[in-house]
């Protein structure tokens, strides 16, 4: 079930108004019951998946807490609790790395006996990725080592937990959600909160916004353009480029956007996953505001685990490459995708490298780091540098990339916005136009988010029917917008795919 679905317009309000009218003691249970069928819509059989990863981590917290409570050796008790969480991990990871990677696996390894000489004559396995199995898998694990690291309490109630695995509104896109925050806000539902619905609102509203009139519009010509770039070089792939940067920020973040404020209808705060990256003054910067749940999740879970920055500036580097080479993976089974992954830790690295030597320079050219010509030159090399790496992970496939980069760097075109040209490409005058307002609302808007102004909060201050006539205005707008011509249908959110 998609949320920009007339079938999510039916559901969630039904789900609100049964979890408000029933007694509190089951309402987790309803959440419960309606997270699953949010999940079944796509493909019913692939719940077995979902459930599966729940009872094995559910299992090993309980196995966790006995063994902490168990009168025998620290030795043995602290070994024992290593071999559940190892089981935890292996068994979610085993399941996850079959029905993403296994075809992938097999491929390769095809490949590499092939370079020997070998055939080896392996069928593919026929398998249908389910949707958001990394991100229960990874919410679900998450739970299993904070029990582990005493910052969460063993959950009992096993329904209670399935419930913090699956709940519906970030279940299949994130935002990954840490047991601590979730989990215990389960545990108390509220009344239901008129000033919490109506942020809610606002925030769905907001994630409309940027899905439907924004994502979806960039999204007809940069398929357009990737789809045929042999016809569409040069300027054509510049353009559909850094428009490729602004839809998958839109998309992702129109998700999580509107999890958010589905989840507020419910009295449940889940944690904000996007903070303007576009405005970040370096790429390591940048992976601080983009995908917070899951740059962090990373960081708790395997950076710091396999020694962080504690062993020196070699194994600091390795460790980040490792990191961002495992998040291109964890994005799909594809090399484009490691690459990009492998790409974006490079940016960190050579830049940390390159730190003293940027100070030196910047001391002997007097130049002023806060000053607004340098942090504006800050945010545009980031943005090159950012936008450069979505090259590899829009490719269908790295030969596709560097021909793709080959075009962009041998551009000899630029006729093609004065004469009219790129506009056809799917999207019309009049809506490239609309296109760059709303990407202008959209900078307005990141730029006062970076300055602490939420939007939504200077709305929900004014009077009452001022407060309306914008909320009217701007749900017209999404209305009448989000859907311009025959192309414009609804589609699935990006994030989906993984």
């Amino acid at each position: 079930m998609l949320f920009n679905s007339v079938g999510f317009l039916i559901f969630f309000p039904i789900v609100l108004l049964v979890y408000y009218v029933i007694p509190k003691k089951i309402r987790y249970l309803w959440l419960l019951a309606a997270s699953y069928y949010f999940y079944m819509c796509w493909n019913a059989k692939y719940a077995v998946l979902l459930f599966t990863s729940t009872v094995i981590t559910y299992a090993s917290g309980l196995l966790l807490e006995k063994a902490k409570q168990a009168d025998i050796d620290e030795l043995k008790k602290n070994r024992y609790k290593k071999s559940v969480v190892a089981l935890s991990f292996l068994s979610n990871l085993g399941i996850l790395c079959y029905f993403k990677y296994i075809n992938f696996i097999l491929f390769n390894l095809t490949r590499a006996f092939s370079l020997v000489h070998i055939d080896l004559s392996v069928p593919a396995v026929d398998v249908i990725l389910p949707v958001g199995i990394s991100f229960y898998t990874f919410q679900a694990l998450s739970y299993t080592m904070d029990v582990y690291r005493d910052e969460i309490y063993a959950e009992k109630n096993f329904f209670r937990y399935a419930l913090f695995v699956s709940f519906f509104p970030q279940l299949v896109a994130g935002p990954i959600e840490r047991s601590k925050n979730l989990l215990r806000q389960l545990a108390e539902p509220k009344k239901f909160d008129y000033n919490m619905a109506r942020e809610g609102f606002l925030l769905m509203l907001w994630g409309f916004f940027l899905k439907l009139v924004i994502a979806d519009r960039i999204a007809v010509f940069v398929d357009t353009v990737y789809g045929n770039y042999t016809d569409y070089g040069g300027y054509y792939l510049i353009v559909a480029t850094v428009l490729f940067a602004i839809q998958i920020y839109c998309d992702f973040s129109g998700y999580s956007t509107i999890a958010m404020g589905a989840a507020m209808f419910l009295g449940i705060r889940l944690m904000e996953n996007f903070n303007a990256p576009y405005l970040s003054l370096s790429v390591g910067e940048f992976w601080r505001n983009w995908h917070i749940s899951l740059t962090s999740w990373f960081k708790d879970y395997l950076y710091i685990p396999l020694g962080g920055s504690r062993k020196g500036k070699i194994r600091k580097y390795f460790n980040k490459l490792t990191v961002f080479l495992v998040s291109g993976l964890w994005h799909g089974a594809q090399f484009t995708y490691i690459a990009w992954g492998g790409l974006n830790g490079l940016y960190q690295i050579i830049g940390e490298a390159l730190q003293p030597v940027r100070d030196k320079a910047v001391a002997r050219l007097g130049l002023h780091r806060e000053s607004i010509g340098h942090r504006l030159a800050c945010v545009v090399i980031t943005f090159v540098l950012v936008d450069f790496s979505w090259i590899f992970f829009r490719a269908q496939s790295i030969s596709d990339a560097f021909n793709i980069i080959a075009s962009i760097f041998g551009a000899d075109n630029p006729w093609i916005i004065p004469d009219g040209s790129i506009y056809e490409c799917g999207l019309d005058v009049k809506n490239f136009r609309l296109l760059v307002v709303c990407m202008a609302v959209l900078l307005i808007a990141d730029i006062l988010k970076r300055r602490g102004i939420k939007v939504r909060e200077v709305i929900l201050k004014q009077d009452y029917w001022f407060r309306w006539i914008i909320i009217a205005v701007s749900v017209c707008f999404v209305l009448l917008f989000g859907k311009y011509g025959k192309r414009l249908d609804s589609a699935a959110f990006i994030y989906f795919q993984f």
